[in-house]
């Protein structure tokens, strides 16, 4: 082939080609750009709200240190029903219980106590009916000693085959004789400890050496208990424990036995927790106005709660009674510590008018102590003829029962 054939070849070839679309070519190349100018503005506002970010944070934290990272309480919730405190005493927020005479009207913690707490015309023996969590337990005198009934979760009623001594010539039920998993339960006798096991009907003695004793209390383990009296106290192996591990120790006592709790006790002037030695180690002050504990100290776990009598208290100021109260302090620093100040009766008459509710009066000195915490946010408190439950979080109290029964002792089996 000669050269001059080549370029009419290569116009022949040209003209069977299909021409390019530049509109399209150039419509795709301006859409890469748009892309890629989108990303490239993106990328800059990110990494400019990230260098803020870190900015105002490092001046938060170099201002004023880690704690302001937490969220402020104003964040956290408020329930509906909230009622605000009545003031403070001892820096502490307090709220004021409905009056005597006006348990009736409360609203009700549905329970398996039910309305009324009565002694049960059915009762089933323990080793027929077994219980897997103890919700009370209440003592029926027979002869000289008493037989302990046994309520449990669904509402029935349970009899131990034991025969209970008095103790100090009165009852032997502790308000801590359930154990926290709700299936045994304890009474100090004068030179032992009974055991009644609710889930299996087994019932086991533990000998001590002789002394008054009068009140019991639940380690948390399950295994272990103290069990106390004027002055001396002991903890009792009831469980396997560890190797070597003796069945009984004796620990610091107190002159109030119901003061010998775990894991906290309140005593005046400090917060205490109990340490595996059977010593008590103080953890925090307490300044509040007691003249007197009562009964025990029950604990959950945010807090423990126990009653004292006050001397007068100018913010609840009263013409009748001495002040009480329920003294719930926190051993968490992100909650705060609360007071519930039980009241006196209307002002005027001594008893409420015919037919609206119960005879109104003064609550006297020991009438009523803690008997535990429904929940984590909910004392438990026993009033004359009523079990009352103050809410920490709406600083209201609703009638859990009235009671036709005497001293009682309440269980986890009392929670749905």
């Amino acid at each position: 082939m000669r050269r001059e054939d080549v370029p009419p070849l290569l116009v022949r070839a040209a003209d069977q080609l299909s021409e390019p679309d530049l509109a399209d070519a150039a419509w795709a190349a301006g859409l890469k750009v748009r892309r890629r100018r989108r990303r490239i503005t993106l990328a800059g506002v990110i990494l400019v709200f990230v260098v803020l970010l870190i900015v105002s944070i490092t001046i938060e934290v170099g201002s004023r240190g880690n704690a302001d990272i937490t969220p402020p309480n104003r964040l956290q919730h408020t329930p509906r029903d909230y009622l605000a405190p009545a003031g403070q005493i001892a820096g502490i927020d307090f709220w004021v219980a409905p009056p005597p005479g006006s348990e009736r009207f409360l609203d009700r913690l549905e329970t398996p106590l039910g309305d009324r707490l009565e002694l049960p015309r059915k009762v089933h023996p323990l080793a027929k009916h077994k219980l897997d969590s103890v919700a009370a337990v209440v003592l029926v005198k027979n002869g000289d000693g008493y037989e302990p009934l046994l309520l449990g979760r669904d509402g029935s009623w349970s009899e131990a085959a034991v025969q209970l001594a008095p103790v100090d010539e009165g009852s032997p039920l502790s308000p801590g004789a359930v154990s926290p998993d709700g299936k045994v339960v304890a009474f100090a006798q004068p030179g032992k400890l009974v055991v009644v096991d609710a889930s299996t009907a087994e019932i086991s003695q533990y000998d001590l050496p002789a002394g008054d004793f009068r009140s019991v209390s639940w380690l948390e383990d399950d295994q272990r208990i103290l069990v106390s009296g004027p002055g001396v106290a002991y903890r009792v192996l009831v469980g396997e424990g560890g190797d070597g591990e003796p069945p009984l120790v004796r620990i610091e006592g107190s002159n109030d036995p119901e003061a010998i709790t775990a894991p906290f006790r309140i005593e005046t002037g400090h917060l205490m927790r109990y340490l595996v030695t059977g010593q008590w180690m103080e953890e925090n002050p307490l300044t509040l106005p007691v003249r007197s504990w009562v009964g025990q100290t029950f604990s959950s776990g945010s807090g423990v709660a126990r009653l004292f009598v006050a001397e007068k208290l100018p913010q609840v100021p009263t013409m009748r009674s001495q002040p009480q109260g329920v003294a719930a302090v926190s051993t968490l620093s992100m909650r705060p510590s609360r007071l519930l100040i039980l009241g006196e009766p209307f002002a005027g008459s001594a008893q409420t008018p015919v037919g609206a509710g119960d005879p109104s009066y003064v609550r006297e000195p020991g009438c009523c102590e803690v008997l535990g915490w429904y929940d984590q946010q909910n004392v438990l408190v026993q009033v004359r003829g009523w079990v009352l439950a103050w809410d920490l979080d709406s600083g209201q109290v609703r009638r859990v029962t009235e009671l036709a029964v005497g001293q009682l002792a309440l269980g986890p089996g009392l929670r749905p």
